[in-house]
């Protein structure tokens, strides 16, 4: 499952962070996350959307592997609506610790040189824009919490049964980290940090939609809002 998904984004980011330190300094480069795909409009949002819902099918894949065995996925790792108030409760705290986190990260990182310059977004205006962002958005979160953090340590408890939670939470924050170090090191730590807390989260409540719901917003303000915050607060210049 990792091998179809985030894995792969892990070994390519450390490769892409290995061609980038053998060019020129972390300083002078920029990462754009997501960006226009075409300069016609219909293509654009067309690959737009199905780089959405391709990236959605290990999501679907994890989902009926746990159908397969006779579980409910959606119960077994939390992804319902049955606490809608405290999931978005934990999700609004979760996303505006990791938030202010993230921004200590990343311009700590770029005055040390060792961040790159982060262009979330770099999408042509059109009217379907903004909601293609929100949905791109969506993907992340739905990927990486369901994945990394849910269908991980499901998992490694079933392969090994006497793991420590220590040990699945640290690996799921190493591999967090590893797949957003084509960003520099700043990002790598970062994320690895929100993994910890993520995971540590995960662990002590069992639920997976506060996670997908902090993630979400993390997200979401970062494609449209990223420029003008750090812009306000003078970060990374």
């Amino acid at each position: 499952m990792l091998a179809l998904s985030l894995g792969r984004s892990a070994i390519y980011a450390v490769l892409q962070l290995a061609e980038r330190l053998s060019t020129e300094p972390l300083a002078d480069q920029s990462a754009t996350i997501q960006s226009s795909r075409s300069r016609s409009e219909f293509f654009d949002i067309t690959f737009q959307l199905l780089d959405s819902v391709f990236a959605l099918f290990p999501v679907v894949l994890v989902c009926y592997l746990v159908f397969l065995h006779g579980g409910n996925p959606f119960r077994r790792y939390g992804l319902d609506f049955r606490a809608p108030g405290k999931d978005a409760l934990w999700g609004a705290g979760l996303f505006a610790l990791i938030g202010a986190g993230t921004l200590v990260v990343y311009g700590a990182g770029r005055a040390l040189g060792l961040t790159v310059e982060l262009i979330p977004a770099d999408v042509a205006q059109h009217w379907w824009t903004t909601p293609v962002l929100i949905f791109t958005a969506l993907r992340h979160s739905l990927l990486e919490e369901v994945i990394m953090i849910a269908y991980l340590f499901d998992r490694l408890r079933r392969i090994r049964p006497g793991i420590s939670v220590w040990t699945i939470i640290i690996a799921s924050a190493v591999l967090r980290g590893a797949y957003h170090l084509y960003q520099g090191f700043g990002p790598g730590i970062g994320n690895f940090l929100m993994g910890l807390i993520f995971g540590y989260m995960y662990h002590r409540y069992g639920r997976v939609m506060p996670l997908v719901i902090a993630h979400l917003l993390l997200d979401v303000v970062a494609f449209l809002a990223f420029p003008l915050v750090v812009g306000a607060l003078g970060i990374g210049q």
